[in-house]
């Protein structure tokens, strides 16, 4: 099995063809002056590879003994911790620097490096505090954040125009409504059209969107920070009963395996009023070619109430393997590649939310960008993932989007559902309320 991957992963490489850019003075420490090369595994999803290239492109100018290859890694980030977990089962010292989801650093703790000896305070103090902290397991750095991410509602700004609605929804029961006028009033000449399409399919993006229905009803958050339960109460229970019943109705009923790219997918091609996504969808929307461009927006999710919002903390990191052959160059690579102007590049090609406070007052960052002016503050309110379950997070998620997805496809009831959810996370040791 480990060869077969290995065997793809090779297959799918690319040693990259540096392209000419301007002469620069930027002074960086490449961590080596020997002739070496180190395999980066970066994101595939919505342009991500592109985007990673046009940036990894440039550290030929300041570090050209240093030769980084790309690898493109799942797309699904349940699939891509475990491909992950497989290489450094092996410790295999094909892949240098990874590319890691915000809980991976607790899981993969024991296979990368400690980045605390290669930082100052001084470098540290440019990132979010919250972000350093997210990558930071008992005292040792593991990881330096990449770009964050918080999830938003896009709508589609000329269709709430034209049904009469001055605003987009700020609870999930004005949404529902919209969603299904504007559905009903669109399927006269696009039976394609649907009112709100999210991503549904039984993997980690599930956690994500359920976290932020339980949480914006007033569930709680899975697991509390002192390690007590929080799914079997009724304001979860009624959170994705109400999910429950968008599918089929305002949702397709294929949601239930819909990932980002397909929710995007149908979103893109003009077929719904509204779209639970990451922002990476905003510039991709507004591309030259994009049936939508100009006609949307986007706002904070809505909650049970107005005010509620909740949006889970995502983003990625990097992370430099134990079993790299070059580790000191591999880090050097990851310092160049969350300097801030490296981030400013690649945060304007993708449309990733900024891990430095300071680039939301980038005016040509918010000149390329102007929605971000009011998306800064987001990341001090994110909802995140229960890190307190540490190495047990991958389990922990899939127990509970195994559950929400039996919900929603109707193989079980909520309150049973979230009943026996509770169960299984006692067994694994976490606290009864």
């Amino acid at each position: 099995m480990f060869k077969r991957i290995l065997a793809s992963v090779f297959v799918l490489m690319l040693v990259l063809t540096f392209v000419p850019v301007a002469a620069t003075q930027e002074t960086v420490d490449c961590g080596t002056d020997q002739p070496v090369s180190i395999n980066f595994i970066t994101g595939s999803v919505g342009g991500e590879y592109e985007a990673t290239a046009a940036v990894v492109s440039r550290y030929a100018e300041v570090c050209p003994n240093v030769t980084v290859g790309l690898v493109a890694r799942p797309t699904s980030t349940t699939d891509t911790l475990g491909q992950y977990q497989m290489f450094f089962s092996a410790q295999s010292n094909l892949i240098d620097v990874y590319m890691l989801d915000v809980f991976y650093p607790a899981i993969l703790a024991e296979h990368l490096v400690d980045l605390t000896p290669y930082v100052d305070q001084a470098f540290l103090d440019q990132f979010y505090p919250t972000l350093i902290q997210a990558a930071t397991v008992d005292g040792r750095l593991l990881a330096l954040q990449w770009f964050a991410s918080a999830p938003v509602l896009f709508y589609r700004t000329d269709l709430l125009a034209k049904y009469g609605y001055d605003a987009p929804p700020t609870t999930w029961a004005e949404l529902t409504e919209m969603a299904q006028t504007i559905q009903d009033g669109e399927r006269a000449t696009n039976p394609d059209f649907w009112g709100f399409v999210w991503q549904g399919n039984a993997y980690e993006g599930l956690t994500c969107d359920a976290l932020e229905w339980q949480a914006s009803f007033g569930g709680g958050v899975i697991i509390t920070p002192d390690g007590v339960i929080q799914v079997n109460n009724p304001e979860t229970i009624a959170a994705f009963e109400m999910a429950a019943g968008w599918v089929g109705t305002i949702t397709p009923e294929g949601v239930l395996s819909f990932q980002e790219e397909d929710a995007r997918a149908v979103w893109q091609a003009g077929n719904a009023a509204f779209m639970r996504n990451w922002p990476y969808a905003y510039p991709l929307g507004q591309a030259d070619d994009s049936p939508i461009k100009d006609l949307f927006s986007v706002v904070p999710l809505p909650g049970l109430e107005a005010g509620m919002s909740a949006a889970t903390l995502g983003g990625w990191q990097l992370g430099v393997s134990r079993y790299s052959a070059n580790v000191d160059a591999a880090v050097a690579f990851v310092k160049w590649m969350v300097s801030y102007d490296q981030l400013k590049t690649y945060d304007m090609l993708r449309g990733e939310l900024p891990v430095m406070p300071a680039l939301y007052e980038d005016p040509e960052f918010l000149a390329a960008l102007p929605y971000m002016a009011n998306m800064g503050d987001a990341l001090n309110f994110a909802t995140p993932r229960p890190a307190v379950a540490g190495a047990q997070y991958a389990q922990v998620s899939q127990l509970y989007y195994t559950a929400v997805h039996s919900i929603l496809a109707g193989e079980a009831d909520a309150a049973t559902a979230m009943e026996d959810l509770e169960l299984a996370l006692a067994d694994l040791g976490f606290e009864l309320p």
